[in-house]
């Protein structure tokens, strides 16, 4: 059976991913990661970082004894896989992005950090507050937002993947994009699409940027076709 790896996005978990992991599991033995400091797994000596990141799914995989997997990659957690097939190829089959930021510059990384103040959270939002305390336990989620806030600026001063390396990457690839996400836009997908050597698009109808309101089974039977 192939193996399928979920990666979730920033100041998620791997339980945002369950109802993709229960669909897929009929057909795959599917693996699931939370990156550090997310879903309770302990902070890392190293700073927040999509290289870091790719590091410790290299190493994961290594220590359960996986050579290769097919990745599928929600928000951030499709941009660590992209990462993975362009510096650690030989570690993934086959990659699917969904709902994943390819562009960074400063105006785009304030932008994006400006919605993870954790005073307005707290005041605004209590009940989110109070989720994001539960799904991170015993980490301090306000801590994982500031980590989360100094890794997006520092990909707005240098965007780990720039548009001319897409070309080197050989894994084949399915960039997928929700219709009305309001966080990624369709140009920034349509240049990462034209610019890798084997990819398929696809856009799904009627769906925003959070995983909650994907339809799991569209994006289910689009990942089966796929891999």
């Amino acid at each position: 059976m192939k193996k399928v790896l979920l990666l979730h996005g920033a100041i998620g978990a791997q339980d945002h991913l369950q109802p993709l992991a229960d669909k897929l599991s009929d057909s795959y033995d599917v693996l699931r990661y939370n990156f550090s400091g997310h879903g309770g797994t302990p902070f890392s000596d190293t700073d927040f970082s999509i290289a870091s990141f790719a590091k410790e799914v290299d190493d994961f995989l290594a220590g359960e004894g996986i050579a290769t997997v097919n990745i599928v990659g929600y928000s951030m957690g499709g941009y660590v896989g992209m990462y993975l097939a362009r510096h650690y190829p030989g570690r993934v089959e086959k990659l699917v992005t969904l709902a994943t930021k390819f562009h960074w510059d400063e105006a785009t990384a304030a932008k994006e950090t400006n919605m993870l103040n954790a005073a307005k959270i707290e005041e605004k939002l209590p009940a989110f507050a109070a989720t994001l305390q539960k799904r991170h336990h015993p980490n301090d989620w306000k801590e994982l937002f500031a980590k989360t806030s100094h890794m997006l600026l520092e990909m707005g001063k240098d965007n780990p993947l720039k548009l001319e390396e897409y070309a080197a990457i050989e894994n084949p690839c399915l960039i997928t994009i929700g219709d009305s996400d309001k966080m990624i836009s369709l140009s920034e997908t349509l240049d990462v699409f034209k610019a890798l050597p084997h990819a398929q698009m696809a856009m799904l109808p009627n769906t925003q940027h959070p995983i909650e309101q994907a339809n799991i089974i569209t994006l289910t039977f689009l990942i089966k076709q796929f891999i």
